[in-house]
């Protein structure tokens, strides 16, 4: 009688971890699942410097692409580092060379430059500035969460919330809180408005929390707020799950790419599409924040981003 194959504990603990991680995404988004509207061409990404590193929408990007190439869906990020919702900027931000941008300053020319059909808008992280639990700070956001909702809506653009990223509470317990009672405040506009809400929070939280019993050192993110590759793949594979894909197998985005033929050859050709299209965009739209590098014009843009889709399709085949 022949034995078993005994695992490793590398083995194990990467079944273990997909263990975890599944029924902890599994659990608070499953319920609400939005599939993008069928006639859907143009989507536009929201939010601070986590949206800005665009590294979970790159990889939304390169797996809707190949998913359904013939959809050729424009996915475009104008995330804005530092900016808010709540209109708040605590004393001294940034060495007291600016006060944090306020989305009300930009948004109206974004939405009538770029006329998206579908925005999805991660805020939060910066909305309680970083103190703790204020109940007029949380009015403000509130405020801000609202106005933005409908400033869209009224637009002709329909609305995805996605709820703030987890921050790490090693970095400070009272703000981890405050992010929490945000998140939860914005998963109950699905039940008190019917607000599109997708929970990013509570999943990261929980994948953080779950890899921390494998790992005690382990960290999204090592200033507590931005997170690195790991954490940028888990927040791409909760808003995928909760746009209705079926992405709950994959833990990389080598496995998330992995179906498609060539995944991983056209990746670096869809970073090279965001980068251009935001830069171009936030500099065509305006803002206040410095520091952000100028971007080309959008003729010149649109001109690289067609070149680009054509490498795409030839590295496909298509």
């Amino acid at each position: 009688m022949s034995k078993s194959p005994k695992l490793t504990v590398l083995q194990m603990a990467k079944i273990l971890w997909s263990f975890l991680i599944f029924f902890g995404i599994h659990h608070s988004i499953f319920s609400q699942v939005y599939s993008i509207p069928k006639d859907t061409k143009r989507i536009v990404f929201l939010g601070n410097s986590i949206t800005y590193n665009g590294k979970f929408v790159t990889y939304i990007d390169a797996y809707l692409t190949l998913r359904y190439p013939e959809k050729n869906l424009e996915i475009i990020n104008v995330g804005l580092p530092s900016e808010t919702v709540s209109g708040l900027s605590e004393q001294g931000h940034a060495d007291g060379k600016f006060p944090r941008p306020d989305l009300r300053e930009r948004l109206d020319r974004v939405l009538k430059q770029l006329e998206p059909d579908l925005v999805i808008a991660n805020y939060g992280m910066n909305d309680g500035i970083y103190l703790p639990f204020d109940e007029e700070r949380f009015e403000a956001f509130k405020k801000g969460m609202s106005w933005m909702h409908q400033t869209v809506e009224f637009s002709g653009a329909e609305i995805i919330h996605v709820t703030p990223p987890v921050y790490d509470e090693r970095k400070g317990a009272a703000y981890s809180n405050v992010l929490d009672m945000y998140s939860d405040w914005l998963v109950s506009r699905r039940y008190t408005q019917n607000w599109k809400v997708i929970d990013l929070h509570w999943p990261m939280r929980k994948g953080l929390e779950d890899r921390r019993s494998l790992n005690p050192e382990f960290a999204f993110a090592k200033d507590g707020i931005h997170p690195d590759e790991s954490g940028h793949f888990l927040m791409a594979k909760i808003l995928l799950l909760g746009l209705g894909e079926e992405v709950k197998e994959a833990y990389s985005i080598e496995e998330l790419l992995a179906p498609f033929p060539m995944g991983m050859q056209v990746l670096p050709l869809i970073e090279q599409r965001q980068e251009i299209q935001k830069l171009a965009w936030l500099s065509a739209t305006g803002h206040i924040r410095p520091g952000i590098p100028e971007g080309l014009s959008i003729k010149l843009a649109q001109e690289k981003v067609a070149a680009i889709n054509l490498e795409i399709r030839t590295v496909l085949g298509n």
